[in-house]
């Protein structure tokens, strides 16, 4: 046996053993709750107990700690920095790229690790990469996608690149209270500018609802977010450019209807009855105007709580690790059958 078939050897009984590393590349949120940046410490938080090395990646050696909105178990998750010289890898070994950074897939593309895109919010898609230019050129040929939505726009954009979809997960915490709701309106926008229009709008236009409080949703730790979620009375979101939108399933969980802007994308739990929806951002705060009305009244519609309850049973932690687990799984078994081929190709030329 020659010195590469040995190390080529080496690397499939690490994938065997479940040694070998799957690092996840993450922004430093500096502190600020982020969805995106929530589902990567999920999915590397259940591969860890499920026995893998996962690790968050970043790319300078100062990191913000997650622990202010995420709790202490995330932050325990191994960091890896590439600014210190920590990054080690192999072909045994995982790296996943959020989309929208086209750039570190292009530097890392000499790397003799299997590369995969996380793509969440499609609009980043195209953000750092050169016109012309695929993911494939990059040796990357696989890709993790939100939702069905997301994959799809993919696929259209990427035809080389293979769509495994790992479904979003909300927290069992967002759940429903026997408390009544409080005169508070919880807000989430992409664009902070966004919520602020919203409130001093709604406050000009209806200066009779002067006591109603409007909570920007920013800052919060996920659980302290959960419970302000469960305590209004509504929710108000914005987002154009959502690949899933958590925000309103949240609520949802939490009983706590939405009204929000329709997106670009529209997400597949969307539906003209699980909220009031509108395509005209501007008539948010009269729409949040009519519904307080009528919640004052307790006159809010059977059907519109009807029609949210079905997310109960949906987007739970089982079903995400059900799916990641079966996907990392086909990842690992299709790495191991390259370097199988390698190690024929090998021989092959040695006869």
């Amino acid at each position: 046996m020659g010195e590469k078939e040995q190390k080529i050897r080496e690397n499939i009984e690490k994938l065997d053993g479940k040694n070998f590393g799957i690092y996840f590349f993450t922004m430093d949120t500096k502190g600020n709750a982020t969805a995106s940046v929530s589902y990567i410490y999920e999915v590397a938080k259940t591969l860890t107990d499920n026995g893998y090395k996962a690790h968050i990646l970043h790319e300078k050696s100062e990191y913000t700690s997650v622990e202010s909105w995420l709790g202490e178990e995330y932050a325990q998750l191994p960091h890896v920095s590439i600014e210190a010289g920590e990054l080690s890898v192999g072909p045994a070994d995982f790296i996943v790229i959020p989309e929208l950074f086209g750039h570190v897939v292009e530097q890392i593309s000499n790397l003799g690790c299997k590369k995969i895109i996380l793509c969440q919010a499609y609009d980043y898609m195209f953000e750092f990469l050169e016109p012309g230019k695929r993911w494939s050129d990059y040796g990357v040929t696989d890709c993790i996608a939100v939702s069905e939505q997301v994959g799809q726009v993919v696929t259209q954009n990427f035809k080389a690149v293979n769509v495994q979809v790992v479904p979003v997960s909300i927290p069992e915490y967002f759940n429903k209270s026997d408390e009544p709701k409080k005169p508070i309106v919880a807000v989430h926008t992409r664009e902070q500018r966004d919520a602020a229009k919203i409130i001093k709008s709604f406050y000009l236009q209806f200066p009779q609802y002067k006591w109603i409080t409007f909570r920007d949703m920013r800052g919060l730790g996920r659980k302290e977010f959960a419970k302000t979620l469960r305590e209004s009375c509504c929710s108000i979101w914005v987002d154009d450019i959502a690949g899933f939108g958590t925000f309103p399933v949240e609520s949802m969980k939490c009983g706590t209807p939405v009204l929000g802007k329709v997106p670009n994308m529209i997400p597949e739990w969307l539906n003209e009855e699980n909220g009031i929806w509108t395509y005209e951002g501007h008539r948010l705060p009269e729409f949040a105007a009519t519904y307080i009305e009528s919640w004052l009244e307790d006159a809010i519609p059977n059907e519109l709580l009807e029609a949210m309850a079905p997310i109960d049973s949906k987007y739970t932690k089982a079903d995400q690790d059900s799916k990641l687990l079966e996907v990392f799984e086909g990842y690992i078994g299709n790495r191991k059958k390259d370097l199988e081929t390698h190690i024929e190709n090998l021989n092959n030329e040695g006869e």
